[in-house]
């Protein structure tokens, strides 16, 4: 089991890399990456996906986990492109990279005109001995300039904005995942890359 573990390991490292430094992933080429430097520290890279050629990311939807109580929070789950043809709303179709296990997809959200181009985190920092969360929240900014605002959590604050997508947008998706912990702190999703593609 550890040598499968350390084997995936030196895998989402090798995604990383191609997935960052614009090779082609999925058989499509991509442009560019977008980050963020507030991404938790806990969990490994899986993925990536990329959206289908002539395809780029037109909405979203999240996964997320209410607030438990007095139970262990994972908050904000998984996140899944919704990703049409030369910005159009018909056909679609998702793309997701792996998600944690807790939480209900949200409705669908939608650029009101043209393709998501960057994103921001909001992130709860290490809590020491209490409840980690990670991620609890996303906003998209589409390129018609309208922000939209996931379904998440409140803990943590927004950090930076990404850079933009040049000339296209967002196409493909790669999640930084903790595994359950049993009976440990679960924080599920703590952090995520984005690739840019061109128009078609």
């Amino acid at each position: 089991m550890e040598s499968l573990l350390r084997a995936l390991a030196v895998l989402a490292v090798l995604f990383v890399g191609l997935f960052q430094h614009g090779a082609v992933v999925d058989g499509r080429p991509s442009t560019s990456v977008l980050t963020v430097p507030n991404g938790a520290p806990w969990g490994t890279w899986r993925g990536p996906e990329m959206c289908p050629y002539h395809f780029l990311a037109v909405g979203f939807s999240t996964r997320v986990e209410a607030k438990q109580g007095s139970g262990d929070d994972s908050a904000m789950n998984g996140i899944r492109l919704i990703c049409g043809k030369d910005e159009q709303r018909s056909p679609i179709t998702t793309v997701e990279s792996h998600t944690g296990y807790w939480g209900d997809w949200s409705n669908a959200q939608y650029c009101p005109s043209g393709v998501l181009t960057a994103f921001q985190l909001r992130v709860e920092g290490r809590q020491g001995g209490g409840d980690d969360s990670a991620v609890n929240n996303i906003k998209f900014r589409c390129s018609s300039g309208h922000v939209l605002e996931g379904t998440g959590l409140d803990w943590g604050e927004y950090g930076e904005w990404s850079q933009d997508c040049v000339n296209g947008g967002i196409c493909g998706i790669m999640t930084k995942i903790e595994e359950e912990q049993g009976e440990g702190d679960d924080s599920a999703l703590n952090d995520v890359l984005f690739r840019c593609c061109a128009r078609a």
